[in-house]
């Protein structure tokens, strides 16, 4: 089949191309479609590579340029506790995890995507589809409430402050622990949905402004999200980050964290250059994997002359909103795109289409026990005077601590500062009922306000003198408790 017959093709042509054994397919797209005589529209022509082998699909028009709305079946979860939340270029449905009932595990996610990727629509679907399917959602907006203004009413916890977003993670990681004090009671080492509790999921947009440098509270919240993934998953607490970058400096700088993330489902809508890098760095995808870039726009690219009397200026096209990648998915390279969600033109208010998805009624919430566990806060999220006051405790709080560092930073003597760092060390392991390693202990004391302690070796150092001392127990290889 000549290039020719394949660019003007009123039928989809699909390519298997494999490379000898030894090679990997690595693909320039721009000049792939112009070998196809695809140049009009690039978006005709999709390539899926892994390693050796490789499928290249030339479609007659872009297949993803048009989605529809979901429907109520795509929002309901499968008995493999997945929804639909969209479809891949070769109209097979998208599917992204909610809950896995074959190890009762809640979900880590990570979504990715520049600005005005879709990332708000994105998340306005799963909120959506958590509330229809009984899965009680916490969420933090740090754009000031406008990533999804309609969530307001339709999740049982909404913040869109800073403060707002550490008392909700404070209050997840209260209920996850006190639900693994009383499964560990049960004797029971995962999570049944619904039997007796509801399944809490937690989810931060723009968690870059909690996490990034210099951001105010961004140790306790590195702390908090990251005691999420380690005890909440086998708890029915699950923890979703949407942010604009990967970078570890945006994420706490914290390794773990985004460890954790990279292990639960993830979603890359259109990315700026830096983040490809990242993602082989980070172990997302191998040096082999390629993803074709997600243009911003569905129009072909075209050269005009400036005698060209017709030149076509017409901006009436399609965006590529919603377009992704699903990383943890079976098809990994396979681009997709979201179902479409809400209106198409800008709207003075709330958008009723989306309010149309949440549906009626009001949202699920946790049951008693989980609600006292999870403390003042969880109790105040309805009553917005109430949040205030303690938002503004929140941020006395820290005045206190930041006023009482600087305070002890003027303290002078190896041997106090010694016997500081053992108290901050004796009252870290005193805060957590199951034994902690020296990193997890570093992580605890660097949330109490003092001195920042940068490297695991020094916590690790008056651990093992606590243990000779008799003040400290090694519970296990690398694990210290207190002495009671």
């Amino acid at each position: 089949m000549s290039a020719l017959t394949l660019a003007n093709s009123d039928e989809i042509v699909e390519l298997m191309l494999e490379a000898p054994p030894g090679q990997v397919i690595k693909v320039n797209h721009d000049a792939l479609c112009s070998a196809l005589g695809v140049e009009d529209d690039p978006g005709r022509v999709v390539v899926e590579i892994h390693g050796r082998r490789a499928i290249v699909t030339v479609y007659p028009a872009n297949p993803l340029a048009v989605m529809p709305p979901p429907t109520v079946a795509d929002m309901m979860m499968d008995r493999h506790g997945r929804i639909v939340v969209g479809r891949y270029h070769n109209g097979r449905p998208a599917r992204r995890r909610l809950f896995d009932p074959r190890s009762g595990s809640a979900q880590r996610a990570f979504v990715l995507g520049t600005t005005g990727a879709g990332k708000s629509r994105v998340v306005q679907y799963v909120l959506a589809c958590e509330k229809r399917n009984r899965i009680v959602s916490w969420y933090g907006d740090l754009k000031s409430g406008q990533s999804a203004p309609e969530a307001a009413d339709n999740v049982d916890f909404y913040a869109t402050t800073q403060e707002g977003v550490v008392l909700i993670l404070r209050a997840a990681v209260a209920v996850a622990q006190a639900r693994q004090r009383r499964y560990a009671a049960l004797g029971r080492n995962a999570f049944l949905l619904g039997d007796p509790d509801p399944l809490l999921s937690v989810r931060i947009s723009e968690a870059n402004r909690l996490l990034e440098l210099g951001a105010p509270y961004r140790d306790e919240g590195t702390y908090l999200v990251k005691e999420l993934g380690r005890t909440g998953r086998s708890v029915g607490v699950g923890i979703e980050l949407e942010a604009q970058a990967s970078h570890l400096e945006e994420l706490g700088g914290s390794d773990t964290l985004r460890a954790m993330l990279k292990e639960g489902e993830v979603v890359l809508l259109r990315w700026s250059s830096q983040i490809m890098a990242q993602l082989v760095g980070d172990g997302l995808l191998s040096a082999a994997q390629e993803l074709p870039l997600i243009r911003k726009q569905f129009k072909p690219r075209a050269l005009r002359s400036q005698f060209d009397r017709h030149t076509d200026d017409d901006d009436d096209v399609c965006d590529t909103q919603g377009t992704a990648y699903l990383l943890s998915g079976p098809h990994p390279t396979s681009m997709m795109r979201h179902w479409r969600i809400g209106s198409i033109e800008p709207l003075p208010g709330l958008d009723p289409e989306i309010l149309a998805l949440y549906g009626p009624g009001k949202p699920p919430e946790l049951e008693k026990t989980s609600r006292d566990a999870a403390g003042p806060a969880c109790a105040a999220r309805h009553d917005p005077a109430a949040m205030a006051a303690l938002c503004s405790a929140l941020q006395n709080e820290y005045a206190e601590k930041t006023q009482a560092g600087r305070g002890s930073s003027t303290g002078r003597g190896k041997g106090a500062g010694q016997a500081r760092l053992q108290d901050r060390v004796l009252a870290a392991l005193a805060t957590s009922d199951q034994p902690l390693t020296p990193e997890e202990c570093l992580d605890i004391v660097n949330q109490d306000g003092g001195r920042q302690i940068k490297t695991t070796g020094s916590v690790r150092n008056e651990l093992g003198q606590l243990a000779d001392n008799g003040d400290v127990v090694r519970a296990g290889r690398n694990l210290y408790t207190l002495n009671q």
